[in-house]
């Protein structure tokens, strides 16, 4: 067999679901992954479902033909987004990077097959996409049997582009960070700005297609697709190969995926050892001082090696910090902005104002920062060192508490910052103000405590990288899309109850709920530390 395929078959067997559920025997642990697999399951319907509403939607305005070059920009998005975010943790500074590059493998195998092993983890999400796009448009398309397995086989190869790109891009931020004195704040700088600038692109192509003053909704989504497909062509490649069955279509889209995999990872192997072992050595200064050593408290010495262990990794910050830094993007660009002017724009004229908008403020931001909570995460981070903690003398509850407080601290000064930013320029009473401050930092109390229950029962010791626990992990699921789903229907219930009832009664009795829920969600953690 042949060299890369050994070493690609071994890395997903290590990491399979299935292989472990198969062969483990700890009940306890066999019902955390298949709780894990079933969740994920769930998700996928999710997403089917939600493309399947968008392609009825356009076939019921006599506008199937569209679906096709749909299907792909959803794809190419959600591929190129997915690869940015886990670029460094899978292929650079990976955890068994030494094992790797000690066996008879060139380091542009190793590169290449890192990537397909993002693929291949990732195919779930693109297959899930694909055929339920596909099942619609055959419904109203009524297309050439051939089509299916046409579209089929090209959905395979459609998310390779985007990936290399965003892995080439992650490839770039790894080799500038790799420079600099601190390599994991650089790459981290550097990873931020460009979603930064991916998230301002996208406020500038939609004023751009607003300018066209587009009257229906179908005619705006077929203008943004056929402008998709003329700046990138692999849409309309796509479109063409499996709508119209054209040959020259086909060939280019396999031509040219099987092109760009060679020419990318070329130079991604000449410089892979150099990167890796930039990234993965620490600077030392030759003059030492001896110094006065500072004491800290059981709990603040928790606090801080959080601290440091979040410095230490590119993609906890990344993940960590961007909720933080939107905050503190709006929270200064609203004082210069005209409410009135963004709430108009922003929902298209409906008949809201930033009176009946500011009960829901502290939820507006805490969408920002409490959609990641580092107490979720955290418990599973220390992965094989875990026998270390259970070493130290100190009472678990300690440790947990450490962990909650130091998301806390993180979330709180930037929400507090973007609330009272946003009260003031909605012109909310004091009053008011004072009680979003006094919800946001209770909402921010409950992330921590939530997201701590979350990550202590669906603790993951045996990851390999760990993007598989930050970004992957049945912790951060379980935390996350509970908390997003009633963090939104919370936004519309409190704006549709402060138009009826006085604001202040409103956000008091949220305030109360959320302050119970907090407790509870404290008191769960700490009985959970207890059974560790």
């Amino acid at each position: 067999m042949n060299k890369n395929l050994v070493l690609l078959k071994n890395l997903l067997l290590s990491t399979s679901m299935r292989n472990s559920c198969k062969y483990c025997k700890d009940k306890k642990k066999r019902g955390k992954i298949v709780g894990g697999m079933v969740g994920n399951f769930i998700l996928y319907l999710m997403l089917m479902t939600f493309c399947i509403a968008e392609c009825v939607g356009l076939g019921y305005y006599g506008t199937a033909e569209m679906i096709p070059a749909v299907c792909a920009a959803v794809i190419s998005i959600l591929a190129f987004v997915l690869t940015l975010f886990k670029t460094n943790g899978y292929l650079f500074a990976f955890k068994e990077y030494d094992m790797l590059m000690s066996l008879p493998f060139e380091p542009k195998a190793i590169a290449a097959c890192k990537f397909m092993y993002m693929y291949v983890k990732s195919l779930p999400w693109y297959a899930s996409i694909s055929v339920s796009m596909l099942a619609v448009y055959g419904y109203f398309a009524k297309p050439a049997l051939a089509v299916y397995p046409v579209w089929a086989i090209l959905s395979l190869f459609l998310p390779v582009i985007p990936m290399l790109l965003a892995a080439f891009l992650g490839f770039l931020i790894a080799k500038l960070g790799s420079g600099f004195k601190n390599k994991t704040i650089a790459q981290t700088v550097l990873s931020i700005m460009l979603v930064l600038a991916c998230f301002g692109l996208r406020f500038f192509l939609e004023d751009m297609f607003r300018e066209n003053k587009t009257e229906e909704v179908v005619t705006y989504i077929s203008d943004m697709n056929v402008t998709a497909g003329q700046y990138y062509p692999p849409i309309e490649w796509f479109r063409g190969a499996s709508a119209d069955l054209k040959i020259s279509d086909m060939l280019l889209l396999v031509g040219v995926t099987a092109l760009l995999f060679e020419l990318i990872f070329i130079p991604v192997g000449r410089a892979y050892r150099r990167i890796n072992s930039a990234l993965k050595s620490h600077s030392a200064k030759g003059e030492f001082k001896m110094t006065e050593q500072k004491s800290r408290s059981v709990l603040g010495a928790v606090v801080f090696k959080e601290f440091r262990r979040m410095t230490g990794s590119a993609v906890y910050m990344t993940n960590a910090l961007i909720g933080e830094l939107f905050c503190l993007i709006a929270g200064i660009g609203i004082m210069f902005a005209d409410v009135d002017k963004l709430i108009a724009k922003a929902f298209e004229g409906a008949p809201l104002t930033k009176e009946m908008l500011c009960p829901a403020i502290p939820f507006i931001v805490y969408f920002f920062v409490g959609m990641v909570s580092t107490a979720a995460f955290t418990p599973s981070l220390e992965g094989k060192n875990y026998w270390i903690v259970q070493s130290l003398p100190i009472p678990k509850k300690t440790l947990y508490r450490g962990k909650m407080l130091y998301n806390f601290l993180l979330t709180t000064p930037f929400a507090l910052f973007a609330t009272i930013s946003l009260s003031v320029s909605a012109k909310a009473t004091a009053l008011c103000t004072v009680l979003y401050a006094v919800l946001v930092i209770i909402l921010c109390a409950f992330s921590s405590a939530w997201g701590c229950v979350c990550g202590i029962k669906h603790m993951r010791l045996d990851w390999e990288n760990e993007v598989e626990v930050i970004k992957q992990g049945s912790a951060m699921t379980v935390y996350m899309f509970p908390n997003m789903i009633v963090t939104i229907v919370l936004t519309g219930l409190v704006v549709y109850l402060g138009t009826m009832i006085e604001q202040t009664i409103v956000t008091g009795v949220i305030t109360g709920i959320a302050a119970v829920l907090t407790v509870l969600a404290y008191l769960g953690a700490m009985a959970l530390a207890d059974k560790r």
